[in-house]
């Protein structure tokens, strides 16, 4: 199954991923989250009234041969509508948004022989980390899960599709989105909040050379994994996948977070969201060495040297794309892609800067063992 093909989302264990803390026991809920779950709740009665049932979004997992991550979502929909309707990547940013989960649902996830069953979480997220037999591994390369509500018990599985890596993959990339691969314009709200809510998903522009460089570094390592992190939304997981399959990057799992209010506070901290990403990855997967790819237009630098810090071994160099107009990092010789380090802590890992993609592989092409000879 191609993971382009697919809609997906998180829940539930992994809550900071999603930048969405769960509160302490103790602790009362935050009055935007119950502000906002009270509003859900009264649009799901009434559209319920009117025959929308609950189904199943899903997004593409990641995984060992003997743990594995499954992400989807529930979301209210009309009766008889497609899965084809939900994924229309022309439409205009906003009506992404315009949704309605189902909290609270009972689902089951089947893999590998292996069956778990839990609830969607406050905003329809499922997140669960499934440990498989040690007799029964899944084997490497894009396997599926199947999905069902157990509220709809005569409702098809659906198939969730999950990257599970082998040991053989020795080399991976994890790339940003926004203003990385396509642009987006986020040191200008203004623009970005007009790329991202007005602009028809289709007219997106690229960044130049970063497809052709994403490319060049699959033809290295053919064996290795591509991860796209991103503070986007979920909502807009569909558009963003439509994007990256038109401009032939990588195909690969998408970690992004639900926007909104949080138990905790009125936003989640798309800072923690990276960084835990991160972390997991690397902890899930001892054998690989990383190459993290972003820009200056946000936090990527700070957030890539920390990751260094507590990962200076398993990183083996770090991409950083001058954003025009971006006041972060400033440029370091832009046109010649030197390598420096972001700051002391983050030396010997090499560090390359460029506005473009065809600057940022000269200067990757130095590095040892990230790109072919």
């Amino acid at each position: 199954m191609d993971e382009f093909s697919q809609d997906a989302a998180t829940g539930t264990p992994h809550d900071d991923l999603r930048a969405t803390p769960t509160a302490h026991p103790s602790q009362r809920p935050h009055l935007a989250a119950v502000v906002e779950d009270r509003l859900y709740a009264v649009a799901g009665r009434v559209l319920r009234r009117f025959g929308w049932r609950p189904r199943f979004q899903v997004y593409t997992g990641y995984g060992s041969p003997e743990r594995v991550r499954v992400l989807a979502r529930m979301l209210l929909a009309p009766a008889g509508a497609s899965r084809r309707d939900e994924r229309r990547p022309l439409r205009r940013g906003f009506r992404h948004f315009l949704t309605v989960p189902a909290p609270d649902s009972p689902v089951r996830v089947r893999i590998g022989g292996h069956e778990v069953e839990d609830v969607t979480d406050r905003s329809g997220y499922v997140d669960l980390e499934l440990d498989l037999p040690s007799r029964e591994p899944l084997p490497a390369g894009l396997q599926e899960a199947e999905l069902s509500s157990l509220g709809s018990p005569d409702g098809p599985e659906v198939p969730a599709p999950v990257l599970v890596l082998g040991p053989e993959t020795r080399f991976g990339v994890v790339s940003d989105i926004d203003d990385t691969t396509l642009v987006t314009g986020v040191p200008r709200p203004l623009l970005a909040t007009w790329n991202t809510f007005v602009r028809r998903a289709g007219s997106r522009r690229a960044v130049p050379g970063m497809a052709a460089l994403y490319r060049e570094l699959e033809e290295t390592h053919p064996e290795g994994a591509f991860f796209y992190v991103s503070n986007g939304a979920w909502n807009t997981a569909g558009a963003l996948r439509a994007f990256l399959a038109r401009e032939d990057y990588p195909a690969g799992p998408m970690l992004l977070t639900d926007w909104g209010p949080t138990l905790t506070g009125w936003f989640r901290s798309g800072r923690e969201h990276k960084a835990a990403s991160l972390d997991l990855l690397m902890s899930w997967f001892p054998h690989v060495r990383w190459l993290l790819v972003g820009d200056n237009g946000q936090h990527d630098p700070e957030i890539y040297a920390d990751a260094v810090e507590r990962w200076p071994d398993r990183i083996a160099a770090v991409a950083i794309r001058q954003v025009a107009g971006a006041d972060r990092a400033p440029v370091t010789d832009p046109g010649s892609g030197t390598t420096d380090p972001l700051d002391d802590a983050a030396a010997p890992t090499p560090v390359i800067r460029g506005e473009d993609g065809t600057v940022l592989a000269r200067g990757l092409g130095r590095v040892p063992g990230v790109l072919r000879d």
